[in-house]
């Protein structure tokens, strides 16, 4: 039996299956888990969506943005975006079943045997253990209930970017699905900033990465996560594991086998960006 996970597929479908022939994932035994982000940009989401939602108990992936913004498009709220490459999906005969599988899918994963947090973008600068677990099963909650529309409606904005324990309402999800799905530098005082997306190196001075703030979670617990490929080169800490490589963007789609640490690449199979 193994364990595996995998970075950002975004709709790359045949790099995503030439990793699990490489490593002969099987299954009836092996698990793997997905850091979100299975559609948009490459050109075989429909494809992503129905492999990982057939492999049932053996797959479990968390939701990313993109994830999000999908669910929005086939909820009328926003419109499809061209570069997305979604029109395969959006008009697919199983649309309504996969849309009521990607809902149902977790913010966050908790692994207590491998001490194991798994979401699409980090894990927020001022939460420790049960408050994330906490934040995350709220925000599902109302994703899986009859306030879907309602959420995926007011999740868009950037404010709040600080945390409080007594944000209520649609502060409070907007805050949670943010920093899970969508995090990337925070300022020193905690409060997250969503304009920059460079490399760590090239950040202004006053940011840093979510994980190099001061919260003891970031030292006591493996944090797995996908959403930002230009960290690919940076050395984060040891028990930190950034998963997305850009293979959508032409660089490579990554896979960690748990159990001996080993990675196993699978470069673009074709310039999708």
């Amino acid at each position: 039996m193994a364990t595996y996970f995998v970075g950002d597929l975004q709709g790359c479908y045949d790099e995503c299956q030439a990793l699990l022939e490489r490593v002969n994932f099987d299954p009836v035994q092996d698990k793997l888990y997905l850091a979100g982000d299975l559609v948009a940009r490459g050109d075989k989401s429909l494809e992503c969506l129905r492999l990982v939602k057939s492999l049932g108990d053996s797959a479990q992936t968390v939701l990313g943005n993109h994830d999000l913004h999908l669910l929005s498009t086939v909820y009328g709220i926003k419109k499809p975006k061209s570069h997305d490459r979604v029109d395969a999906l959006l008009n697919a005969p199983d649309l309504p079943e996969l849309t009521e599988w990607l809902r149902q899918q977790p913010l966050l994963c908790h692994l207590p045997e491998q001490n194991i947090l798994l979401s699409h973008a980090g894990i927020a600068p001022q939460w420790d253990l049960p408050t994330a677990i906490a934040c995350a099963k709220q925000a599902e909650q109302v994703l899986q209930s009859e306030q879907c529309t309602a959420l995926l409606t007011h999740m868009y904005g950037d404010s709040p970017t600080l945390w409080h324990n007594d944000l209520t309402g649609p502060d409070r999800l907007r805050y949670i699905i943010n920093a899970y799905t969508r995090m990337r530098f925070c300022h020193t005082n905690g409060a997250l900033d969503f304009a920059c997306k460079t490399p760590p190196q090239n950040a202004p001075t006053d940011l840093v990465a979510w994980f190099e703030l001061p919260n003891p979670l970031y030292t006591q617990t493996n944090i797995i996560f996908g959403h930002w490929a230009s960290l690919i080169g940076y050395p984060t800490p040891s028990n930190i594991y950034p998963l997305d490589t850009g293979c959508v963007w032409g660089n490579h789609l990554t896979l960690l086998r748990w159990e001996d640490q080993q990675y196993f690449h699978q470069k673009a199979m074709k310039p999708y960006q």
